[in-house]
């Protein structure tokens, strides 16, 4: 049990606020000193990048759908090491979790996961006395979930603020921040949600220190601190990436220098949980991140490859000009070396995206398409592969507007049972390649097996 000062921000509904509260608390609190962790409910990989840079720390997610409900507290202790409060960003609204499973991976459950306060986000433009009814019956739904204030967003005036004020006094929930309606921040939108941080730094600065702005100027940050530090001890121990993954088949001697294995990044490859590249070093690997957009050769000695999600697409004509390594990632692949790609490393990988030459490693044509594919999915292995034997059972997550139109010669990476039955992927040689994203928290085996068919490869 480990005493962490702590706090979840919900919200009714999507587009409340929660992003701006959330990240400007996290900025206010850090401006104060303290140290900050930050976190996300659910697979959302942009928002995080905002946390980062509000905290200075590694944004991490929270996610029971993924890694199941027992992680839960194990990783957000592994994040919050050394913190003084950490703050939890909700997904959707409160009660909101994955279809059809009940409260599993809503915000109420981690709070609950978490024995944490949730401070409640209320978008009040259009309601006065009426916030009273919304907050109660949010506080009352489930009496496992303390909702310990509220936090009263897009605000008219001080007359609209009096009398929702008036209205909120019988709830027995205390207003902890008025943010009045201002114009919208500088957080541009494309259509997967807010661009990247990594796409627009400078740009992304300013709006995180103008969350922390009106944040600081109209919430109590006091007694914001003094409801983290009302919460307990968090149940269970730390996660540890070095004791998760199964016992190596043999030392590595000392001063031995492990496999290594390049990790794509840049503006183009954003989307990457942190575990994964503690997992990998806790294997043995020697993780080098590169840049596909600016680096013209993979990292010297490199023995496996990991290109995770991001926006590719966006990205065409600068990925298809970088020939030198196009042709390098596509050398490594015929070798049979390890090769694990995630959405955008499965576009990447692709003959073509959007008629522009890509990676040639995978016989199959991406474009744009006209819809969203999204949702948490459930999934079995095909066939053996670098990341997991035939017929392993994962969960995954599904975020796209992409299509990819297979050719030949490579054999489906999973089977998914959810929403409906279909295989998806790629299995060719060394290289497994899906749209479909996991956390390797949940089967920390995938990282080991990876970092051992790049020493045998």
């Amino acid at each position: 049990m480990t005493p962490v000062p702590r706090l979840v921000v919900a919200a009714p509904s999507s587009g409340s606020g929660k992003t701006t509260v959330a990240t400007g608390l996290m900025a206010a609190f850090a401006a104060r000193g303290l140290a900050v962790s930050p976190h996300k409910v659910g697979p959302d990989y942009i928002d995080p990048g905002y946390h980062a840079l509000a905290t200075g720390r590694v944004g991490r997610n929270l996610d029971a759908y993924l890694c199941g409900p027992e992680l839960i507290a194990p990783l957000f202790l592994h994040g919050a090491r050394g913190c003084d409060l950490a703050v939890v960003e909700g997904v959707m609204g409160l009660y909101d979790g994955a279809a059809g499973q009940g409260e599993l991976a809503s915000t109420a459950h981690v709070a609950k996961l978490l024995r944490a306060p949730v401070v409640l986000v209320v978008d009040a433009s259009s309601q006065s006395r009426s916030v009273a009814a919304l907050v109660h019956g949010f506080a009352s739904w489930d009496p496992e979930v303390r909702v310990g204030g509220v936090i009263l967003n897009k605000v008219a005036s001080d007359r609209h603020e009096a009398l929702l004020r008036e209205a909120l006094d019988a709830s027995g929930v205390p207003v902890l921040g008025v943010l009045r309606r201002l114009p919208r921040l500088d957080t541009p939108s494309r259509h997967l949600g807010l661009v990247p941080v990594a796409e627009r730094r400078a740009a992304a600065v300013d709006a995180v220190a103008a969350m922390a702005a009106q944040v600081s100027a109209g919430c109590d940050l006091d007694a914001l601190t003094a409801l983290a530090r009302s919460a307990g001890a968090v149940p269970g121990a730390a996660w540890d990436p070095v004791s998760a993954p199964p016992a190596p088949h043999g030392a590595r001697p000392a001063g031995e220098r492990g496999p290594v294995v390049a990790v794509a990044g840049g503006r183009a490859f954003t989307f990457s949980y942190a575990e994964h590249a503690e997992l990998l070093a806790a294997a043995g690997a020697e993780v080098v991140a590169f840049d596909p957009l600016r680096d013209e050769e993979l990292p010297e000695g490199t023995a496996g490859l990991v290109v995770g999600g991001g926006f590719p697409e966006v990205y065409a004509a600068e990925l298809s000009a970088n020939e030198p390594l196009r042709g390098a990632v596509a050398g490594l692949a015929l070798s049979g070396a390890p090769v694990a790609a995630e959405c955008a490393g499965l576009l990447y990988l692709c003959r073509e995206l959007d008629g522009r030459p890509m990676c040639g490693v995978l016989d199959a044509g991406a474009r744009m398409g006209e819809r969203l594919a999204l949702g948490y999915r459930d999934a079995v292995a095909v066939g053996d592969s670098v990341l997991a034997a035939a017929g392993t059972r994962t969960r995954g997550h599904e975020f796209h507007r992409t299509v990819v139109e297979p050719g030949s010669g490579a054999a489906p990476a999973w089977g998914l049972t959810t929403p409906v039955r279909r295989v998806e992927g790629f299995v060719q040689r060394g290289v497994h390649a899906s749209y479909l994203h996991t956390h390797w928290a949940a089967r920390p085996g995938v990282a080991r097996r990876f970092v051992e068919r790049c020493r045998t490869s």
